[in-house]
């Protein structure tokens, strides 16, 4: 008879990936309630029990082996399966249905790592999600026909009670852009936006407005995936928060002036919003301020 293969800690799987996931296993070990000593101890308990190195020293920082990548993957799944084994046991698989809009920044950076375990650990609940600029958003949870949004903070509105987080604005553009020549023989600078009415729009343009530095809208497009293609072709600048850029973007810094900041809301359709609202809403505040680092100026 051949020996039973080898059964993964849990607990340690749980640390490691958590580790991966926070870009450090000291941070892992202070959410995970647990001394630093504790998770290295569970890492190398972990490493011994798959026969090889899992992670390697990259500067002040551990990143995965190949081995670890691959591990990584099975994981998450495990521990999903695990998770939602708990709490059908328990009877707590939340129930019912829910009807989420996202503002398109959010769409790529959060959404993944946030409706992913959240729909898997909760097969019975119900998710209809709508990727979508401000304003239709704004309207469907005012209408109802939405239960949660994510979204930019409207000016026109003043909604503090629903402000989780705000995002510095940047002017994004091609690395190889360079507006200085522009700047120098005072041509217009080329914007590639959003049609109106937009937040970012209206951000850009009154910056540069206010320091007098002449515009020219150049490219206009209904989708976030059309202006980081125009920016992508070198077509001109546009304002956006870091959040979700593309790794072939870059952001220019000081050389013009600053659009300011602006704040995310998280808005419900019910002022009495059940389990698995109330358990959404805690997961995506937690994804917007893991942002952070990313997106405050």
């Amino acid at each position: 008879m051949s020996p039973l293969p080898q059964s993964l800690d849990l607990d340690a799987l749980r640390s490691y990936v958590l580790g991966l996931e926070c870009g450090s296993f000291a941070l892992a070990a202070q959410r995970l309630c647990r001394s630093t000593s504790a998770v290295s101890a569970q890492l190398k308990k972990l490493e011994q029990q798959c026969g090889t190195e899992l992670v390697l020293k990259k500067g002040r920082h551990l990143v995965p082996t190949a081995s670890g990548e691959r591990l990584l993957g099975y994981a998450k799944r495990l521990l999903d399966l695990n998770d939602e084994a708990v709490l059908a046991l328990k009877g707590e698989l939340l129930q019912g249905e829910i009807r989420l809009g996202v503002q398109e920044d959010f769409g790529e950076s959060l959404l993944p790592a946030v409706l992913g375990p959240f729909c898997r650990q909760h097969p019975a609940l119900r998710m209809t999600t709508r990727i979508d600029r401000n304003a239709p958003l704004m309207k469907g949870v005012r209408e109802g026909t939405l239960d949660i949004v994510l979204a930019w903070q409207p000016t026109e509105e003043r909604m503090d009670t629903a402000l989780i987080d705000i995002a510095s604005l940047q002017w994004i553009a091609h690395p190889n852009w360079d507006p200085a020549p522009l700047l120098a023989r005072g041509e217009p600078l080329p914007l590639v936006l959003f049609d109106a009415p937009c937040l970012m729009r209206s951000r850009a343009i009154k910056a540069l407005d206010d320091a007098g530095i002449p515009w020219r809208i150049a490219f206009t497009s209904q989708s976030l995936g059309g202006i980081w293609a125009a920016l992508q072709a070198g077509l001109g600048i546009t304002v956006r928060s870091a959040i979700g850029i593309p790794a072939s973007l870059a952001t220019l810094g000081s050389v013009l002036p600053s659009p300011g900041t602006l704040g995310v809301v998280l808005l419900s359709a019910s002022h009495e919003a059940d389990e698995a609202e109330l358990l959404l809403q805690r997961l995506l505040t937690n994804a917007v301020h893991q942002t952070r680092p990313m997106c405050r100026g």
